[in-house]
């Protein structure tokens, strides 16, 4: 079985991938795959830097994630950009670790902010959201990020809505709670598709 797990950013959703991972699922993680091909060398890393320009460049060579973060959450067509060299990569990764991980006979969850928006729903037989209100997802975004309201409102405007995903997805977490009724929820969803 193939879980698709998604959530807004700051909505808990690395806390139940991390869980999940614990309980035995195999985590296929969409944000680590971005962070590899855009390492130097790597896939997507020249074409970053002829779309962007080497100011979004660290001392070191390496992209700088937090200039390029500034340039797609204040541009549209630049995230969109972004999202077109990157994407392509990012999924056929993603579905060479399927096929790597199929047969061990156990759940694999692809672990993916963007899984609707990016049509990937289509690649899991079960969709989970990670869901906070959304001043819940605010606060959580400035204290973790040290962003300005403006800069954690941009951002979470920048994806599509927990209200939309809501609609789209096959189960809801919870997570307006503390961290043991997350886990408690993920546990008993966790212990029922494992008894199918």
């Amino acid at each position: 079985m193939i879980i698709g797990l998604t959530g807004g950013i700051a909505s808990g959703k690395s806390t139940v991938s991390a869980y999940l991972a614990e309980l035995g699922a195999i985590i296929i993680d969409a944000d680590k795959i971005a962070h590899e091909i855009m390492e130097k060398g790597k896939p997507a890393y020249r074409k970053i830097i002829e779309a962007f320009g080497r100011e979004i460049l660290a001392a070191n060579g390496e992209i700088d994630r937090s200039r390029l973060g500034k340039i797609v959450f204040n541009d549209r067509e630049k995230k969109r950009l972004l999202e077109e060299i990157t994407h392509p990569q990012i999924i056929k990764e993603m579905r060479e670790k399927i096929e790597e991980n199929r047969g061990q006979n156990k759940i694999i969850v692809l672990d993916v902010p963007l899984l609707f928006e990016a049509g990937l729903e289509k690649m899991v037989d079960e969709s989970w959201l990670v869901y906070v209100d959304r001043e819940t997802q605010l606060e959580r975004l400035m204290a973790r990020d040290g962003l300005s309201y403006q800069e954690a409102n941009k951002r979470i405007k920048s994806q599509l809505s927990l209200e939309k995903k809501r609609e789209l997805a096959d189960f809801i977490i919870d997570n307006r709670g503390n961290l043991e009724e997350l886990k408690r929820e993920v546990f008993f969803k966790w212990r029922e598709i494992n008894e199918i």
